[in-house]
């Protein structure tokens, strides 16, 4: 009975390492045709066949398009081959780590410099897909409420240096921050023929100016 138990313990542990292999290469596969070719050029057989699996191995350990685009946007933002918890990305530990209000904006603004041009192009076609497809609205608006809850989180962690305007609140402190660095206006500022270095650098300007005490 034991070996039997052994035995049995075994084999689901290699299923699920063998899960997980099948996800990651479902999901590098994803992110390497969003880049190459597109959001809306890609398609979930595409992406079935890159990885060496079914679509239906791609609907079971990921999901639908929606839900590729979402995972592969975390894994960017995870400096990862698989989704990351935002608690957990090295940026964010940094932010944490980091003593004063300035220092923390500028390893945020420092990290966005890199992520938001990764990240934008896939959001934006991921929401002008949510006009006309209801799974694609719904995976972008838990993007942007996800987005807006650790705004929140970044804006209680400036709070606890005591060096924020005693006149904005946690939550108008968050939707600056939210808005200021949204998808959307990297993408209006690249049209002007903005670099990523030097947006990065008005958001960091931006938020000192405008969140912290004098």
């Amino acid at each position: 009975m034991p070996d039997t138990v052994k035995t049995r313990a075994y084999r689901s542990t290699v299923r699920a390492e063998k899960a997980r292999q099948t996800r990651r290469s479902v999901l590098a596969a994803a992110r390497t045709l969003f880049v190459e070719q597109g959001y809306e050029r890609t398609s979930v057989a595409q992406v079935a066949a890159a990885a060496g699996v079914s679509v239906d191995t791609v609907y079971a350990g990921v999901g639908r398009k929606p839900e590729l685009a979402v995972a592969v946007v975390d894994m960017v933002l995870g400096s990862s081959d698989e989704p990351v918890p935002a608690e957990e990305r090295d940026y964010v530990v940094a932010v944490r780590a980091a003593e004063t209000a300035r220092e923390k904006i500028a390893v945020y603004a420092g990290a966005l410099r890199t992520l938001v041009p990764r990240t934008a192009p896939l959001l934006e076609a991921l929401r002008r897909a949510g006009e006309t497809d209801h799974a694609s609205a719904r995976a972008h608006q838990t993007v942007m409420d996800r987005r807006a809850a650790n705004m929140l989180l970044f804006a209680r962690d400036l709070r606890a240096t005591g060096e924020l305007r005693d006149d904005l609140s946690d939550r108008d402190v968050a939707d600056i921050v939210w808005s200021t660095n949204a998808p959307g206006h990297w993408l209006a500022m690249q049209s002007r023929g903005w670099s990523a270095t030097r947006w990065s650098e008005l958001l960091e300007d931006l938020w000192c100016r405008v969140l912290l005490s004098p």
